[in-house]
């Protein structure tokens, strides 16, 4: 018998013409992440909302991405995976268009909340439709570093665009980016991308979907409010009672004969490793995203576009990084290079302790590069462990729940690690706080870098710059603090990946799945 005779059948061109297509909204949806923080001024002089709606403008899109992603992965398996991406490529469109062209404040929410919806419905359904695509392990691990790629391309890009737009148009442009990609995507989906579906699925469990949405953003909303407040009892009992949510969600799971997320999924070793890994790697990266930005800005004094444009080697290195991975995995045991990335991440994070006050822009380039570079193939790893672990027909509950604990990952990360960051920053800022600087300004000027720079605008030049140096030093040494922390966590994780990992291997996962 020949050793080719039940080998995976190989993509041809029509497959990865299919991976360019899906591309196109996993880009958009990172650079939308991304590209409103930049527009806050402009539409706020417009559209003049209250400050309790310019939080829910710049927060409602993340939230509804996690709280639907469960449910939309696992209704893609129901329905169709392509049917999904393109009912929620359309809506994503439309929606776009809506908030370019918001006259109100409450527009503007409702059309960030259909956004946050339909990219809840393109997340999962792109990555599970990779899965089904690309049987041939090998080409996988190619089209998922693609993928991979994309969505750090689109997170990097989204900053720059934005600034451009911004000095050409009006607020409303960096919204209207989603139309033609959209458009795009209705056009050469259908020609391209199979549909597939799980033809054994029932019907689904709404009590699940109630359950599952509520839990995800109460615990979202708690990280993010703990992290813009620190200790609130809002912010406490609404993660507490999150985690009752899921909690009671899980238990129902296992009563369902047909349940809205697949426990079983989690029996297998290397997909319950590499959730676990990549959930904790995100989470020790996003106290770095946290501190880097406002390093950049308001320690060194660089403005949005410089910022954005110092942040470009790193976005260079981690495609870089994420490119190489499938070449590395191909002669490298798949738990070595995963450990290898995070080694090269730890480095990076040490590179970050030796910024300084006044001059470290060096440091953060090549941290952050050094970072970028580690974390890539350390991701790309772990999503191709994640999809290549799950049966074809939970591929989208399998990349919901992969892109469910990136999203926990990130919040917890910056609620936490940030929370630490903050509070160094508070005791050094107050013991170097002049005496010339007025109780209630000071009070501003305590809780975050940023109050300081516009407390420092109200004070004589000599208070002022006695203010901000030791502001900026304070800030300086809670980035350190938290740079040790997630150096540390990330060399734990180093260690268990390549000992939960290392005897791992796919498992021969039933073929299940129409494809059509």
């Amino acid at each position: 018998m020949s050793p080719h005779e039940h080998a995976p059948p190989r993509a041809g061109r029509r497959e990865w013409l299919g991976l360019a297509t899906l591309a196109l909204p996993t880009l958009l949806i990172a650079l939308d992440m991304n590209v409103l923080g930049l527009a806050v001024p402009a539409l706020s002089a417009d559209l003049r909302p209250t400050g309790t709606q310019l939080l829910w403008i710049n927060d409602i899109y993340g939230f509804l991405i996690a709280g639907f992603l469960i449910t939309m992965g696992t209704l893609g398996d129901r329905i169709g995976r392509r049917k999904l991406l393109l009912i929620g490529g359309a809506a994503f469109g439309v929606a776009s268009a809506v908030a370019a062209f918001s006259v109100s404040a409450e527009m503007l929410i409702l059309a960030r909340a259909a956004l946050g919806i339909a990219g809840a419905t393109l997340m999962p359904s792109t990555m599970s439709l990779i899965r089904n695509l690309f049987h041939d392990p090998a080409q996988r691990t190619v089209a998922i570093s693609v993928w991979m790629t994309s969505f750090t391309a689109g997170s990097a890009l989204g900053p720059l665009l934005g600034a451009v737009l911004l000095e050409n148009f009006w607020w409303g442009s960096v919204f209207l980016l989603g139309v033609p990609v959209m458009l795009l995507l209705l056009v050469f989906g259908p020609l391209l991308l199979p549909e597939s579906r799980n033809d054994g699925a029932g019907r689904v469990d709404l009590a699940s979907v109630a359950l599952s949405l509520s839990g995800m953003l109460a615990t979202v909303y708690g990280l993010k409010k703990f992290a813009e407040t620190g200790f609130d009892w809002t912010a406490v009992l609404a993660f507490a009672g999150g985690l009752a949510l899921g909690y009671t969600f899980l238990r129902r799971q296992r009563t369902l004969d047909e349940p809205l997320l697949d426990l079983g999924l989690f029996a297998h070793r290397g997909f319950t490793a590499s959730i676990t890994v990549q959930t904790l790697a995100v989470f020790g990266i996003a106290g770095g995203f946290f501190f880097v930005a406002q390093y950049l800005q308001l320690v060194l004094g660089l403005s949005p576009l410089e910022a954005g444009l110092w942040t470009v080697p790193s976005t260079v290195a981690g495609v870089a990084g994420t490119m190489l991975a499938p070449a590395i995995v191909r002669r490298v045991r798949a738990s070595h290079v995963l450990g290898g990335g995070l080694v090269l991440a730890v480095a990076g994070f040490v590179l970050l302790t030796f910024t300084e006050p006044d001059s470290g822009i060096g440091a953060v380039v090549a941290g952050f590069g050094l970072l970028s570079f580690g974390f890539g193939p350390a991701m790309t790893v772990t999503t191709d462990l994640i999809m290549g672990s799950a049966p074809p027909e939970r591929t989208g509950a399998a990349s919901a729940l992969s892109e469910t604990g990136s999203e926990l990952g990130m919040a917890l990360g910056i609620a936490l690690l940030g929370s630490i960051g903050t509070a160094v920053y508070r005791v050094g800022v107050t013991e170097g706080t002049p005496a010339g600087v007025p109780p209630g300004l000071a009070t501003v000027a305590h809780d975050t870098l940023g109050g300081a720079v516009t407390v420092a605008a109200e004070l004589p030049a000599g208070t002022a710059e006695q203010l901000l140096t030791a502001a900026r030093a304070a800030f300086t040494d809670g980035f350190h603090v938290n740079s040790w922390i997630s150096a540390a966590l990330t060399a734990c994780l180093a260690v268990l990946a390549v000992v939960l990992l290392r005897p791992v291997t796919e498992p021969a996962a039933p073929e299940r799945t129409r494809v059509h």
